[in-house]
C-alpha cells in the first residue's frame, strides 16, 4: 500500500462520518475506498474490479462514466452554476420539468424540484396538506405508508417510514403519520388460511382511513415495488384495489418511485407497470443516476390549481432544489436512457432475470427470491421448510461475518440487508446484459453454498 493511500485511509478514519456506517469498524481496519466507476463496474483503492449489483445505491441506471452526463454538468456549469427557482427559472429547470411531464403518465404536469427523495417525501406531504386547506378540508392532515416502508431520514420522511429500527430512537415524531400491511406474500398472515390473495393487505389502507376518520387523511405514500423487507411486489388487483379506495374517500395517491423510476422496472415509471394513475410521484436517484443530486414531485394538474390564481404560495422551498447543473444532467440522462432503450433492455432481459433468481432460489439458505425488472431479491432463511429466519445474532454473523466480505472478495458489489427478514438485494445498471447478470448467479450460488455449509458446522 503506497504512502498516499495510507495517509487517505487515516484521513477517512478520522474525519469521515459514513451513512449508516459503523464508525467503530474503521478504527480497527481500513475503510474500503471505490477510485472510479467505469460501465457496469466499480474498482477499489486496490485496482480490485467489482460488478456494480446495486447500482450505486439503486441509482446509476445508466452505468458509471458516461462521459455526456459529465459534459453536460461542465457546459452548464460555465453558463449558469447556480440560481434558485425562488420567482425565478431557468432553462434547465423549466425543460427538465416539461420533459417530466411529457414522460409521466394522465395529468401530471407540475414538477417541483428537490435535492433528494427524503426532501420530495416530505415536500409531497406538505404539498397534500396545503392542497386540502385551500379546497376548505384544512383537517386532511394525515398520511398512510405500510409496515417497513422506507420512505426517508429526515424527521418528516422518517415519521411517514415504517422500519423501526430508524425511527424508534427518534420518537417521538410527527404526528398524524398512519401504517398499514405491506404486500410481503411469503410472510403474510392475513390470507394464510384462504388459500390465495384476498387483497386483504389493501383493504386494510380502507380500514384506517376508516379508523382514522376519511376527513382527516390526506394522502398514502406506496413505493410500487416496495424495497425494505425485501423487493415487496404487490399482488394482482391490488393497485385498482388501492386507486378505488383512495378515490372513494377523497384520499391523494402518491406514488414513490424514487427507486422504481426511470426504467429500473422496464418503464419510465412504475406506476406504468402496474398501470394505476397517481395523483403525485415522487422521484430522485435514477433521475440523474447519481451524477448529480436531484429529486422532486410530479403532481397533478387539480392539486395545482388552487395556486394558480390569487396570491397563493406553497410555502415550501429549498435552496438548491432544481439546481441549474442537477437539471441539465437529468436532461442528458434521460436522453440517454432513451437513445439505448434502456428500460427496453430491462424487459429484453427479464426472462433471464427470472432464470438466474430461480437457480439462486433452488439453494437451502434461499426461502423465496423476488421482485421485477432490474430489482430483485433473495430472503435467506434456516429451515427452509418452515420457513425460519435467522435471529439478530445469526444475521450479524452470517450477512456482516460471511456473506458481505466473500461478494465483495468474489467481485459483487450488492445489499445485505436485515432492517426486517434478511435478503440480499440485487439491483443492477439498466446497461447490464446476459453476461452480468449470469455473474450474479454464479457468484451468489458459490457464496450462498459455501455460507450455507458454514452455518451448519457452527
Amino acid at each position: 500500500m503506497g504512502s498516499a493511500l495510507r495517509e487517505l485511509q487515516s484521513a477517512a478514519s478520522r474525519h469521515l462520518w459514513g451513512h449508516f456506517t459503523r464508525l467503530g469498524a474503521f478504527q480497527r481496519e481500513p475503510m474500503p475506498i471505490i477510485t472510479r466507476g467505469e460501465g457496469n463496474y466499480i474498482f477499489d483503492q486496490n485496482g480490485h474490479r467489482l460488478l456494480d449489483g446495486l447500482s450505486g445505491l439503486f441509482t446509476v441506471n445508466v452505468g458509471h462514466g458516461r462521459t455526456e452526463l459529465a459534459e453536460a454538468a461542465a457546459t452548464q456549469s460555465a453558463t449558469l452554476g447556480y440560481f434558485p427557482l425562488w420567482s425565478f427559472g431557468h432553462e434547465p429547470g423549466i425543460r427538465l420539468a416539461e420533459r417530466l411531464a411529457d414522460l409521466a403518465p394522465g395529468d401530471l404536469n407540475r414538477v417541483f424540484f428537490t435535492t433528494g427523495g427524503g426532501e420530495a417525501v416530505e415536500s409531497a406531504w406538505k404539498l397534500a396538506v396545503q392542497y386540502f386547506a385551500a379546497i376548505g378540508q384544512p383537517a386532511r392532515r394525515k398520511v398512510i405508508s405500510r409496515h417497513y416502508s422506507y420512505h426517508g431520514t429526515t424527521l418528516g420522511a422518517l415519521s411517514i417510514t415504517g422500519v423501526p429500527a430508524i425511527k424508534n430512537p427518534w420518537e417521538p415524531l410527527l404526528p398524524g403519520t398512519v401504517k398499514v400491511a405491506n404486500t410481503n406474500s411469503y410472510r403474510c398472515g392475513m390470507c394464510a388460511k384462504a388459500g390465495s390473495c384476498t387483497l386483504l393487505c389493501a383493504d386494510d389502507i380502507e380500514a384506517r382511513i376508516l379508523m382514522e376518520g376519511p376527513d382527516t387523511v390526506a394522502c398514502v405514500i406506496l413505493e410500487p415495488v416496495q424495497n425494505t423487507g425485501g423487493a415487496l411486489v404487490p399482488p394482482p388487483g391490488y393497485w385498482a384495489r388501492v386507486r378505488e379506495i383512495c378515490d372513494r374517500y377523497g384520499v391523494l395517491l402518491v406514488s414513490d418511485e424514487v427507486i422504481c423510476a426511470f426504467g429500473r422496472l422496464g418503464h419510465w415509471f412504475g406506476c406504468e407497470r402496474f398501470g394505476y394513475q397517481p395523483d403525485m410521484i415522487i422521484f430522485a436517484k435514477g433521475v440523474t443516476s447519481g451524477y448529480a443530486p436531484l429529486g422532486g414531485v410530479i403532481v397533478s394538474d387539480r392539486l395545482a390549481t388552487p395556486f394558480l390564481e390569487g396570491d397563493r404560495v406553497f410555502l415550501h422551498g429549498l435552496t438548491f432544489g432544481g439546481h441549474p447543473v442537477s437539471c441539465a444532467v437529468a436532461l442528458a440522462n434521460i436522453d440517454l436512457i432513451e437513445r439505448e432503450d434502456l428500460a427496453g433492455n430491462v424487459l429484453r432481459n427479464e426472462a433471464l432475470f427470472d432464470e438466474v433468481m430461480a437457480r439462486i432460489g433452488a439453494l437451502p439458505i434461499v426461502g423465496e427470491v423476488r421482485g421485477c425488472g432490474y430489482f430483485r431479491v433473495a430472503e435467506l432463511v434456516k429451515d427452509k421448510a418452515t420457513r425460519t429466519t435467522f435471529d439478530d445474532e445469526e444475521c450479524e454473523w452470517l450477512l456482516r461475518g460471511v456473506l458481505s466480505p466473500a461478494l465483495y472478495k468474489a467481485g459483487l458489489f450488492c445489499r445485505a440487508d436485515d432492517r426486517a427478514d434478511p435478503v440480499v438485494v440485487l439491483a443492477p445498471p439498466l446497461t447490464c446484459g446476459p453476461d452480468e447478470l449470469r455473474f450474479m448467479a454464479d457468484t451468489l450460488v458459490s457464496v450462498f453454498t459455501v455460507a450455507w455449509d458454514a452455518f451448519r458446522s457452527r
